[in-house]
């Protein structure tokens, strides 16, 4: 990759650990962050869908995006989730974020209201406009209810803020066409697709299961940088346990907060509802998964 990112290349979703009763737990919050650091990450989504953001308020929010640049310390990019089904208040979020020291803003596509693109392309500029922050778009239409089409995200690549898309939507072809159009940074969403996205000239990944395997996403990274797809596809193919555990059992932010859990990073896998805790078959399914993984002994 020749184009720097104002993101960084190896990202993990966080997750927004809670104490019992679903408070933000604030030495969790600290140990997360060293955590993700000391694994090979050079930025951190804070706010996303893995931080449970539709459930905590904008208060809480802001605060664990300013908590995590004060850990954070300038040795990785923090990116915040800023995205709303409400055009003014996600105009809102993206400004107090801002303020809150973020490093870019993920913006993703209004849910459940089902935009027409022209509503969409508007959405997004509309966000763009509100800082000088660098933006990723989040192309996830399994949980949005609509996609960016290629020619929406044709057009927003005009806007100079507007620079990267964080892709869920698991059509390499489209990718492929759009990365090719727009030239627009790419950034696998999706862990099972991140070697193959990899391949096609993405830059990066924002990862769930880079919570517990930063090592291997950020040797996945170099060795397509270097050329070297016997070993990228090594590395992929080690995965397939934990991504298997961590997002096909229940659901990522649930099991991501159990494997941490399981590593010693936090100490309580608290969710707040509708989400629920991992059943016991579930546990036992990401503990074999999490053996097969080479867990560095200060992880």
């Amino acid at each position: 990759m020749t184009t720097p990112s104002p993101f960084g290349r190896v990202l993990t979703a966080m997750v927004t650990p809670m104490v019992p009763g679903g408070a933000v737990d604030e030495r969790g919050l600290g140990s997360l962050v060293e955590h993700l650091l000391a694994t090979g990450h050079d930025g951190l989504v804070v706010n996303g869908t893995t931080g449970e953001s539709s459930t905590l308020t904008d208060d809480e929010s802001v605060d664990t995006v300013h908590r995590v640049v004060e850990l954070a310390a300038g040795r990785a990019k923090v990116v915040a989730g800023c995205g709303s089904n409400d055009t003014a208040h996600a105009v809102h979020m993206a400004g107090r974020m801002a303020q809150a020291g973020a490093d870019g803003l993920l913006l993703v596509s209004p849910y459940y209201n089902k935009p027409t693109q022209a509503g969409l392309v508007a959405h997004c500029r509309a966000v763009a406009d509100a800082t000088e922050l660098p933006v990723m778009l989040y192309d996830i239409p399994g949980r949005t209810g609509i996609p960016f089409a290629p020619e929406t995200l044709l057009a927003l690549a005009e806007h100079p803020n507007i620079v990267a898309v964080k892709d869920a939507k698991g059509d390499l072809w489209a990718s492929t066409r759009s990365m090719a159009d727009t030239g627009l940074l790419w950034f696998s969403g999706e862990d099972a697709l991140t070697l193959p996205l990899l391949a096609l000239g993405a830059a990066g990944t924002v990862s769930v299961v880079g919570h517990v395997a930063g090592a291997q996403y950020a040797a996945m990274v170099a060795a397509v940088d270097r050329g070297d797809l016997e070993q990228a596809r090594t590395l992929h193919r080690s995965l397939v346990p934990v991504v298997d555990a961590v997002m096909s059992t229940s659901q990522g932010a649930i099991m991501a907060k159990a494997a941490l859990v399981e590593l010693g990073v936090i100490e309580h896998a608290t969710v707040r509802l509708p989400l629920v805790e991992s059943p016991p078959e579930h546990l036992t399914l990401l503990r074999a998964a999490l053996a097969t993984l080479p867990i560095p002994k200060d992880a």
